[in-house]
């Protein structure tokens, strides 16, 4: 398989995109750490279902907006594993509400743990990946970091600069080996999309395309994709999983 004998840490791997990309890692030979930040019962039976695809796998707890706990992480994962091949950073939250009655902590808590906390990650591994000279950072960034979106500036401002981020350290670390790219997903039919109301739903499939949601095993494979050794000379660069919405 494509990346036997590859060891990745995914974060936010519990459930949605995050379960999808592990398993889909799992598939593809990789040993998967499954980070979460609340739901222990839900990263293990992810770790579990990566188990039964005949890999390692375990669920690992840490809160990425906290320095310290990403470095333990770290740690842990490359104790237990041995080496750190590939980093996914998916985990991500939402607190949407219209510019004008955003608060200041739903501002910051959006961007502590969307951009910030892919910093972290990154940061923890930098020194790892350029010393083994190899890695694979794949980072999960959004639609809306693209193209706006009413009542999310938080959520894209964090989305837009995941990209200016990962670009930059993309031409820090190319010499060493370690390429850093982006998946934009658009509109995923996760749990998120499945509690939107008929009227919102119709609405949004209007603006797509391909007149349909995505599913998370989409977004999936481009991430293993930018995983794999076929995109060993590719870096810095956004592959858009959205149905067409950003042509």
């Amino acid at each position: 398989m494509e990346l036997t004998g590859r060891n990745a840490l995914v974060t936010g791997g519990s459930r949605g995109i995050g379960r999808a990309v592990c398993l889909e890692l799992a598939r593809q030979g990789a040993n998967v750490a499954i980070n979460y930040a609340g739901s222990a019962q839900a990263a293990e039976e992810v770790a579990q279902a990566c188990r039964e695809l005949g890999v390692e796998a375990f669920a690992i707890q840490a809160n990425v907006a906290d320095a310290a706990a990403v470095d333990a992480m770290v740690k842990e994962v490359i104790t237990r594993l041995g080496r750190i091949d590939i980093l996914v950073n998916n985990a991500g939250i939402t607190k949407d509400r219209l510019a004008l009655q955003m608060k200041e902590e739903e501002f910051d808590a959006v961007l502590d743990t969307n951009l910030k906390g892919a910093f972290l990650c990154m940061k923890a591994v930098y020194r790892p990946m350029m010393k083994q000279r190899y890695g694979r950072v794949v980072n999960l960034t959004s639609i809306v970091g693209l193209r706006g979106n009413p009542g999310q500036a938080n959520y894209a401002a964090s989305k837009a600069g995941l990209i200016g981020m990962s670009k930059s350290i993309a031409k820090e670390l190319a010499s060493r080996g370690v390429t850093v790219n982006l998946v934009a997903p658009g509109f995923i039919d996760t749990d998120m999309t499945a509690a939107l109301p008929e009227a919102a739903r119709t609405a949004l499939l209007s603006s797509i395309p391909m007149a349909r949601l995505g599913q998370p095993e989409d977004v999936a494979r481009a991430v293993a994709f930018f995983a794999s050794e076929n995109a060993g000379y590719i870096t810095g660069q956004v592959l858009c999983v959205d149905g067409g919405m950003a042509v």
